[in-house]
């Protein structure tokens, strides 16, 4: 081994490290969320996470941005097999190993592939940033879409252009040090990077020797710091995809969950048998708050799908609260919520209080009041995120535990409350309009 296999090996050990102990910091702060059972229905959820983040089936509603994507993800998955060649290289000091054992044809039919792939994400990105950036599409732009959400979009496409570039320049310096005769490995199948060639021919051994291992360990290295800016990024969703499709709620979209809580109080209170003074009813301890006023009241799958997260807009542009100009945004407020519970977690760590909540100082009364409930931000969303059941917890905190739901609410609260009905008038005159 020479003192470059050494350098490869520290910086993919460190690039590891940080990776993990990012990763459980994140993992640590969706801890922080309250319990929450879905562990039901198991088969039904490896279909829902096969069909929705495995096979991209709602990314295709909008068939242009949804073939681009799935250019974008089976580049990710399938050129990534090549880092095992080049982790590989780089420990030992060997150069394209896996051509030394696997059939010259399909070492061919793998590097050919790879670069058709290459060239596929190489043009799907450069097209997003020509829909984001020159197109200006509207759901890219909304005001939630800050500086940096925006150039973390941005950042990411040039950065895998940039890797993608470097894939095929490596390629395509390495098959013409091949024909002189530098390396001595199998000639592979270049069907893409053979038209860089022609550039690069003028250039002398030791030029191109330096162009293939420049572009060598741009790609190595690229993909090692793309692994750890994921966690600080959007693109999250790479990996928490997954889990959220698997734990997303599988009950239809107009079925709401309520409190259990006020559930058996109810159940209680409408039951001419119960005893209310029975030991089993005065002995049952109340919940802590109904709702949630901050980040931590929310339970862990919420604050996953907020990590999840693609801010991709399609909520946002499917909402009609937001269409008719109102304050909402379902993808604020996920994205609030995570910056939220990131702060916390961050608190927690250093042992301070901040005296914010997610409720007020991120998201207002007036966004939450704006919802309709219709669950089109959750039927749009690509991999089955649910901002409608953070705005109804937030709301319940609001109702049941300040009584600041808006006056017209309050009005009929009041009226259910004292005539059983919503309505201004007596339950004895309920049915006088068969008079009129």
């Amino acid at each position: 081994m020479g003192i470059s296999n050494f350098i490869f090996l520290f910086i993919f050990i460190i690039a590891n490290i940080l990776f993990i102990r990012n990763l459980k910091r994140i993992i640590s702060s969706i801890k922080l969320g309250k319990k929450i059972d879905r562990s039901d229905r198991k088969p039904d959820r490896w279909k829902n996470m096969l069909r929705v983040a495995l096979g991209q089936s709602k990314m295709t509603r909008k068939p242009v941005a949804g073939i681009l994507h799935i250019i974008l993800y089976l580049g990710f998955i399938i050129i990534n097999i090549e880092i095992i060649e080049i982790i590989v290289d780089g420990v030992f000091g060997t150069h394209r190993f896996l051509s030394y054992i696997i059939p010259s044809q399909w070492y061919n039919f793998l590097i050919g592939s790879f670069e058709i792939l290459a060239f596929l994400v190489f043009v799907a990105c450069v097209i997003y940033l020509s829909r984001r950036n020159l197109l200006k599409i509207k759901r890219f732009w909304s005001k939630e879409m800050t500086k940096w959400p925006r150039t973390d979009a941005n950042l990411i496409l040039i950065f895998e252009i940039l890797l993608m570039g470097a894939f095929l320049l490596m390629n395509a310096s390495d098959s013409l040090l091949n024909t002189r005769g530098v390396y001595y490995t199998v000639q592979f199948s270049n069907p893409i990077s053979q038209f860089l060639i022609p550039f690069l021919d003028s250039f002398s051994n030791d030029t191109l020797f330096f162009v293939e291992r420049f572009s060598w360990w741009f790609h190595i290295v690229g993909i090692l710091g793309f692994l750890n800016y994921v966690l600080i990024s959007k693109h999250l969703h790479i990996f928490f995809a997954f889990p959220s499709t698997y734990y997303a709620n599988l009950n239809p979209l107009g079925q709401f969950t309520n409190l259990e809580s006020v559930t058996n109080e109810v159940r209680l209170m409408m039951d001419p048998n119960s005893d209310p003074y029975s030991s089993a009813s005065v002995d049952s301890a109340p919940p802590e708050s109904f709702g949630a006023k901050d980040a931590n009241d929310l339970n862990w799958v919420q604050l996953l799908n907020a990590y999840s997260c693609t801010e991709c807009g399609r909520c946002t542009s499917n909402c009609p609260a937001n269409e008719t100009g109102k304050l909402l945004s379902p993808r604020k407020i996920l994205m609030d919520t995570r910056d939220r519970i990131t702060e916390i977690s961050e608190n927690k760590r250093k042992g301070l209080e901040d005296n914010k909540s997610l409720l007020g100082d991120y998201i207002t009364p007036e966004e939450l009041w704006a919802c309709t409930t219709c669950n089109a931000c959750t039927d749009a969303c690509p991999i089955e995120l649910d901002p409608l059941s953070i705005i109804l917890d937030m709301r319940r905190y609001l109702v049941m535990e300040q009584s600041a739901a808006p006056t017209e609410l309050n009005m009929m609260f009041t009226n259910v409350e004292n005539n059983g009905a919503p309505w201004q008038f007596s339950a004895a005159d309920r049915l006088n309009w068969k008079d009129e």
